[in-house]
């Protein structure tokens, strides 16, 4: 008997921010490929760190320990930041336009686990194979 296949996601901060706001941008692809049965969803420990760093310089409000709380609340789990990862980072190409370091290292971790990046970030398709683009509002 078959089982049913298992695709690994990792959303990128802004899908982790839309999808816990219930925020209209957030794509009804990612909700499709989301909820998809054997469907495993990570969040990052970068994002929550992405989160803090702008909530810290008043770039984003939002309540951060509900955030912490509400990510596994939706059925996700939490990915660490491992060494491995961090290094994996000084492996990407650089093309001298995306420089941010939470996507980049949303980037690494993606190869690395081995999971698919669910991005809005059309700059992040650079990445290759493991980014997949969608469309906000969709």
């Amino acid at each position: 008997m078959r089982g049913v296949a298992v695709t690994r996601w990792l959303l990128d901060t802004h899908l982790v921010l839309w999808w816990l706001s219930g925020d209209p941008r957030l794509p009804a692809a990612v909700q499709g490929m989301v909820m998809e049965p054997g469907a495993e969803v990570a969040v990052s420990q970068a994002s929550l760190w992405e989160m803090a760093f702008k909530v810290s310089t008043g770039r984003l409000q939002v309540n951060l320990s509900e955030v912490e709380r509400q990510v596994p609340l939706q059925g996700f789990r939490w990915l660490p930041i491992s060494n491995a990862h961090l290094l994996a980072v000084a492996a990407l190409e650089s093309d001298g336009v995306h420089q941010d370091p939470f996507d980049r290292l949303l980037v690494a971790q993606s190869r690395l686990e081995p999971m698919l990046l669910l991005t809005a970030d059309r700059q992040l398709g650079r990445y290759g194979a493991t980014v997949v683009i969608t469309t906000p509002g969709c």
